[in-house]
């Protein structure tokens, strides 16, 4: 099983993985002899469609078939078949419970028809008032299990999680679907409404991570921010979070993509104050021009977004920070991007994402005027880029002689070294922590700053924490 893209994408892939493992199917190692080769693909924008198309290809050159499932087959679903037929099959979420069936239906040389992808918000999701009576708990896994005919969440119903990476970190995923209307994005479309999962499932799958080893949770959603409100409480996240590090065996818990215009105080307070949940804020902040937010269909403005910092800050001075911008939207002038460059400055986040605006298929943008050259796309991306490469190694190196508590990640015993992240740090989107001394895989390792490079910084150890 190959997993391209988000988080998301991994909880996904275990899922399945845990489905093909009760079907009678073995997962194996990548390069291993196998009998089909599952690609869990990304579809968000044309670099991660690309890169799905080629993995696929690389797949099949294997020999064994090779089936495409993730967001860009549940996106294109046929229209993707036809264009790439080295797939043997192209299948979309709803097949994801009897994945095992079909996968004999391609070992065994039999045709199966391919996804017809459908917009996937006009598929109501469960009431609260019936998700209780439909939910199945079962110890590490959860979520409904009997849904109406023709509804099912994205990732399908949870049944079985089987780890496919090893390590003390693991993603735990809050919901499926997002409600939000931003006028670039395409993932409502084919992700569907906003379904979270109960407390209760959360929970058992955090207490099953932990008996794997887990030590640090990553809460990952398309908006964490509106985690309850569609089980009548969207306040659930604030009493989630301490229950959440309170688990035996779990030490840190992370929470990824909250929406700026929907980040409550409490929900603040909790995140910067709890014990055992890691003050960071990766805020999808977008842009910071108000004339760009509006025509995103987003909400807020460079003086918002700098007092909601200037808040966590004064509840957590050593807070991660973290966001993600689009440049070259359209409409988008000269004056809007250095509004945006202001408030990077302002900002003093720990990693910037810097991506250029595409037109995404279905999206609103997609029909806007005002559109930019791509070379004006290219040559903002890398002036905002440079920035934000600046700014954040400057922000790094404000952490020199500040102290860390870093999670081992991997240990390199002949120069004494080990790796791994502190609490500002996410895995695969921010910088690591190198700490001069030793410690197993899995253990805290208090250290202080000593140096950076770039995003990254360097420490020396000081002793071990049986938890930050």
């Amino acid at each position: 099983m190959v997993t391209l893209g988000c988080a998301r994408n991994e909880v996904d892939s275990e899922e399945l993985a845990g489905r093909l493992a009760a079907d009678g199917w073995i997962v194996v190692a990548d390069g291993a002899p196998a009998d089909a080769v599952v690609v869990n693909t990304c579809g968000f924008v044309a670099a991660a469609k690309k890169d799905s198309i080629d993995t696929v290809l690389a797949a099949a050159d294997g020999g064994a078939p090779v089936v495409a499932v993730g967001c860009l087959a549940e996106r294109y679903g046929a229209d993707l078949a036809e264009a790439l037929p080295e797939a043997a099959a192209v299948l979309g979420f709803d097949h994801y419970p009897d994945l095992g069936a079909r996968l004999d239906d391609v070992v065994a040389g039999r045709a199966l028809p391919s996804h017809a992808p459908r917009d996937r918000r006009r598929l109501l999701p469960l009431s609260p008032a019936a998700r209780p009576a439909a939910a199945r708990a079962v110890p590490g896994h959860g979520a409904p299990a009997d849904l109406p005919p023709g509804v099912a969440p994205a990732s399908g119903p949870r049944v079985l999680r089987q780890r496919l990476a090893g390590g003390p970190v693991a993603p735990l995923k809050l919901a499926s679907g997002c409600d939000r209307r931003c006028a670039f994005c395409a993932i409502p479309a084919f992700r569907g409404s906003f379904v979270s999962r109960p407390p209760a499932d959360l929970l058992a799958e955090a207490r099953w991570l932990a008996e794997q080893g887990v030590r640090e949770l990553v809460l990952v959603s398309e908006n964490s921010t509106s985690y309850g409100k569609d089980l009548g409480d969207l306040r659930l996240l604030e009493s989630l979070l301490p229950e959440l590090a309170a688990v035996d065996g779990i030490d840190r818990v992370r929470v990824s993509y909250l929406q700026p215009a929907e980040l409550r105080p409490g929900l603040v307070h909790v995140i910067a104050g709890t014990p055992g949940v890691a003050a960071y804020f990766d805020l999808s902040f977008q842009h910071a021009s108000e004339p760009v937010l509006r025509r995103m269909r987003r909400f807020g403005s460079r003086e918002r977004f700098v007092a909601l910092l200037e808040q966590i800050r004064s509840l957590a001075p050593e807070a991660g920070a973290r966001s993600n911008v689009i440049v070259g939207f359209p409409g988008e002038t000269g004056a809007d991007l250095v509004e945006l460059e202001r408030f990077l400055v302002e900002a003093r986040l720990d990693a910037v994402g810097v991506f250029g605006y595409s037109d995404e298929d279905g999206t609103e943008a997609a029909s806007y005027d005002g559109k930019l050259e791509d070379a004006v796309v290219r040559e903002r991306v890398e002036r905002v880029t440079a920035l934000a490469e600046e700014l954040t190694a400057q922000r790094a190196e404000d952490r020199i002689g500040s102290r860390v508590d870093v999670l081992v990640e991997s240990v390199d015993r002949s120069a004494g070294t080990v790796e791994g992240r502190a609490a500002h740090q996410a895995p695969e989107v921010d910088g690591t922590t190198a700490v001069t001394g030793t410690a197993p895989i899995g253990s805290f390792l208090r250290a202080r700053v000593t140096g950076t490079s770039g995003v990254d910084l360097l420490a020396r150890a000081q002793e071990l924490a049986d938890r930050p």
